[in-house]
């Protein structure tokens, strides 16, 4: 999917890379497509500016027990921001010298910024969802009602940018009332002002209103097997659909929403603009500068996968 290496810690000790490194950690990492996107990025940058032009993005696999030491070689060899990938981004968070505000709530961080005494820990997922929605469906998440369905890791980040710009009604939906429970307990005092609703799946409310914005934020449809999270037929009709999978690219969900004549889209958005926003911290580069040239190359990279 990616020509450039996958890197080990064992890399990472040995580290002499003489120019500006920029890399994400996974594991695994073999999957991302984060070092095709993020290097046509600073390579049409260097174009346009030669300061970016000893910049790179590398990737390392990086097991979750490994990751407290490979976070201080990383600020040793003076890499200038990294990305973190499943499973690193909530155990990272207590590791961070400081947390910017708005990744707080979220309890998770997947760019990190070197700064002197440590590494400043943000969460760009918030601003590759809102971003994406509105680009591809024409929407904003501000005055409009959710249905968000998932209560990990990741309905949890997008719980919270919903919440944060002024979502008419967040309703949450999870197979699993015990992790419903437990992502409520941190919404609940973030939700001042909005209406928050739960509910454990099959069941649709009949209280759910009409022209929601339905996002997955599960993994469900990964696979060709996978089932559809929710069955949208049975929900009022939908505004719009978007499945934050973006590999395969038309996920059952997807393809119902296609069948019903609902707008939808793919996660490939969020991936970019996220992408775009933590390159952005890095390097001042605006993040709607880097973004067409991102897509290009990341959908260049799942064709050739």
């Amino acid at each position: 999917m990616s020509s450039e290496p996958v890197l080990t810690l064992a890399d990472l000790e040995s580290w002499s890379w003489p120019g500006t490194a920029l890399a994400v950690l996974g594991h695994p990492i073999q999957h991302s497509i984060s070092p095709p996107m993020h290097n046509a990025a600073l390579a049409a940058a260097a174009e346009r500016d030669a300061r970016f032009g000893d910049w790179r993005y590398f990737r390392f696999d990086i097991p979750p027990d490994d990751l407290p030491h490979a976070l201080e070689l990383l600020h040793a060899k003076r890499f200038r921001g990294v990305n973190l990938t499943v499973p690193h981004k909530v155990l990272a968070f207590d590791r961070m010298a400081a947390i910017d505000p708005a990744a707080r709530p979220v309890g998770a961080v997947n760019t990190l910024a070197w700064e002197p005494d440590g590494w400043r820990g943000f969460n760009t997922d918030g601003y590759g969802l809102s971003t994406a929605v509105r680009e591809s469906l024409k929407l904003e998440l501000a005055g409009t009602a959710i249905v968000l369905v998932g209560a990990g890791g990741a309905a949890r980040g997008a719980a919270v940018e919903c919440l944060q710009r002024g979502c008419s009604s967040l309703w949450i939906a999870n197979r699993s009332r015990g992790n419903l429970e437990a992502l409520f307990g941190v919404l609940v005092p973030l939700a001042t002002g909005f209406p928050l609703h739960g509910f454990t799946l099959p069941r649709i409310p009949a209280e759910l209103p009409r022209d929601t914005l339905v996002i997955n934020a599960t993994s469900a449809g990964l696979r060709a097997s996978d089932a559809a999270p929710l069955d949208l037929g049975r929900l009022p009709r939908a505004a719009a659909v978007f499945d934050m999978i973006y590999n395969p690219p038309e996920t059952r969900l997807l393809r119902q929403a296609a069948f019903l004549g609902i707008p939808h889209a793919n996660g490939l958005g969020m991936l970019v603009h996220q992408g775009a926003r933590a390159l952005e911290i890095w390097s001042g580069i605006p993040a709607t500068e880097s973004a067409p040239v991102m897509t290009v190359a990341v959908q260049a990279a799942l064709l050739s996968a």
